[in-house]
């Protein structure tokens, strides 16, 4: 079956049930407060359906509101996986009808600082290190990231299960004695409704090449999460509802600015 194009969501041809993804996506931003008026956002666009849906949702919903805030993606092209050249146009194309600047720098994935080590956590700590640094560059405050519920759920029975620990990834995580925030707009959101938006329509999803993709403890806990959800559908929400973020909460913003800042 043809792809629907995704530009007839941005004009506005938009079916209930991508409607209610992106209101599902307000609410949680809502709930933490995490984008107010004249916040600058940068989105951490990694190419694939996640960040993609996170931008559309994000684009669509400041049709709709009273408030302003603006809105920048950054993509980070792993020097050793690049991804084939015909996307970079393809997703300039995508950034542009959402009407989001967007930037593709090149960086080396294995950093000599690895001393030839490499794993899940350090490659993650090497993207999130590059986001801060453009972020700062800019005066960003705000870094969204396409985290979704599954993704929590994840993380929980990773830290549960082999740290003892009944902790997980926030809604909403401050950095540098909050001078930056990671925000998680999709956190309230399951995965099967990214991969529907990215199979219905032609989003220009590109996956970065992952060695540990299909090998990682992420990748393996996906089926247990399968069989628990058919013993309680809503086993996704549970694991969600029994965290305590409320003190992820954001101050109230001005323009950007918290009030104590005003």
């Amino acid at each position: 079956m043809d792809k629907l194009p995704y530009i007839d969501l941005i004009n506005g041809d938009i079916p209930p049930w991508v409607m209610r993804f992106i209101k599902g996506t307000g609410k949680a931003i809502n709930r933490y407060r995490m984008i107010q008026g004249g916040d600058d956002i940068l989105i951490a666009a990694s190419g694939g359906k996640d960040s993609l849906a996170l931008a559309l949702a994000l684009s669509i919903r400041r049709k709709w509101l009273p408030v302003s805030y603006t809105l920048r993606a950054l993509m980070i092209n792993w020097i050793e996986h690049p991804i084939p050249e015909g996307y970079r146009e393809k997703l300039k194309e995508y950034f542009d009808a959402l009407e989001i600047d967007f930037t593709i720098i090149d960086e080396k994935q294995f950093p000599d600082s690895f001393n030839g080590d490499f794993n899940c956590y350090l490659c993650a700590r090497n993207r999130r290190r590059v986001l801060f640094q453009k972020a700062e560059e800019t005066g960003t405050k705000l870094i969204a990231m396409g985290h979704h519920l599954d993704d929590l759920v994840e993380t929980t029975l990773m830290n549960l299960c082999f740290r003892a620990d009944f902790a997980t990834m926030l809604p909403v995580q401050e950095f540098f004695d909050g001078r930056m925030h990671i925000i998680r707009p999709l956190i309230e959101t399951r995965e099967n409704i990214t991969r529907r938006l990215a199979e219905c329509y032609d989003l220009p999803v590109v996956k970065p090449v992952c060695p540990y993709d299909q090998t990682n403890v992420r990748a393996r806990l996906k089926p247990v999460i399968q069989e628990l959800s058919h013993i309680d559908k809503l086993t996704r929400e549970h694991i969600y509802a029994a965290h305590d973020f409320s003190h992820s909460v954001m101050d109230e913003r001005w323009n950007g600015e918290t009030k104590e800042g005003i």
